[in-house]
C-alpha cells in the first residue's frame, strides 16, 4: 500500500463499511477468546496502517503494539496515541515466544513469500498464542483492483489453511466473509481501473453495511466470499 493509499485508509477506515464491519469481526473474536479463557496480553497488529484495529485490540484490553512497513503508515498510527514500530512482516523485530496474539489483515497477499512471515508469526507466538487473519478470497476475482493495491495473490481455502499450517500453526477456523456482496464485487471489479479505496454517499455506505452485518446471523460461511477469515494457535 503505498502513502497515498495509506492516507485515504485514514480518512476513510472511520466510516466505511468494509473497515467498519470487519472491526466489528475482530472485536466479536476478542471477547469470543475471552469467554474461552483467553487473557488479554501483549499483541501485535501487522501492517497496521493508520491503526484502526490496534484501537480494537487496545479497548478490548490487550497492550497492542502497530507494526508498519511505511513511515506514512506509521506516522499516522502514531498521531492516534498508538504505540507503533516500523518493520517487515518477513523479519519482525520482535524476541521469539514474545506475543500472546498477532493479527494480520489483508496482509499476507502483500508479501511474495508469504511462508516466510507465516513462519516469523509462528516465531513470535508464545505457545497457545493466537493469530487472526483475513485475506481476499479467490483468483477469479483478481482484477485492476489486485494490482493497484500491489497484491501477489488471492486465496482460496486450501492455500491459505496450507501456508499456515506449513509454519507450524494450528488452523482451527476458516471461513468465508462478505458472500452476499461477492456478485456485485465482481461485477465492480470488471471496470476497475485500480485501488477501489473510496468513500461513497451515506445511504449507498449504510447499505453496504447493513448487508455485510446481515452475514452475522446467516449460515453463509463456506459459500464463497471476497474475503477469507482465519484463527490459529501456536501449540
Amino acid at each position: 500500500m503505498d502513502a497515498g493509499d495509506i492516507r485515504r485508509l485514514a480518512t476513510l477506515e472511520d466510516r466505511h463499511w468494509w473497515f467498519g464491519e470487519r472491526r466489528a469481526i475482530l472485536a466479536r473474536w476478542l471477547r469470543q477468546l475471552r469467554r474461552c479463557g483467553t487473557a488479554p496480553g501483549t499483541a501485535l497488529d501487522i501492517g497496521a496502517a493508520a491503526g484502526g484495529n490496534t484501537r480494537v485490540l487496545r479497548a478490548a484490553g490487550w497492550r497492542p503494539i502497530a507494526l508498519e512497513y511505511s513511515a506514512d503508515g506509521a506516522a499516522i498510527a502514531r498521531e492516534r496515541g498508538l504505540t507503533v514500530i516500523r518493520g517487515d512482516a518477513t523479519n519482525l523485530p520482535c524476541g521469539s515466544r514474545t506475543l500472546d496474539l498477532v493479527a494480520a489483515f489483508d496482509v499476507l497477499e502483500h508479501i511474495e513469500d508469504d511462508y516466510l512471515a507465516a513462519a516469523e508469526i509462528r516465531r513470535v507466538l508464545r505457545p497457545g498464542g493466537i493469530l487472526l487473519v483475513t485475506v481476499p478470497a479467490d483468483m477469479r476475482l483478481w482484477s485492476a483492483h489486485d494490482v493497484g493495491s500491489h497484491h501477489f495473490r488471492r486465496y482460496d481455502r486450501a492455500s491459505l489453511h496450507r501456508v499456515v499450517s506449513k509454519a507450524g500453526l494450528h488452523v482451527e477456523q476458516l471461513w468465508n466473509w462478505n458472500v452476499l456482496l461477492r456478485p456485485v464485487v465482481a461485477m465492480t471489479r470488471k471496470r476497475a481501473s485500480g485501488n477501489e479505496l473510496t468513500m461513497m454517499p451515506r445511504p449507498v455506505n449504510a447499505a453496504l453495511r447493513s448487508v455485510v452485518v446481515a452475514e452475522r446471523y446467516l449460515p453463509v460461511r463456506r459459500a464463497p466470499g471476497v474475503s477469507l477469515m482465519l484463527l490459529a494457535r501456536r501449540s
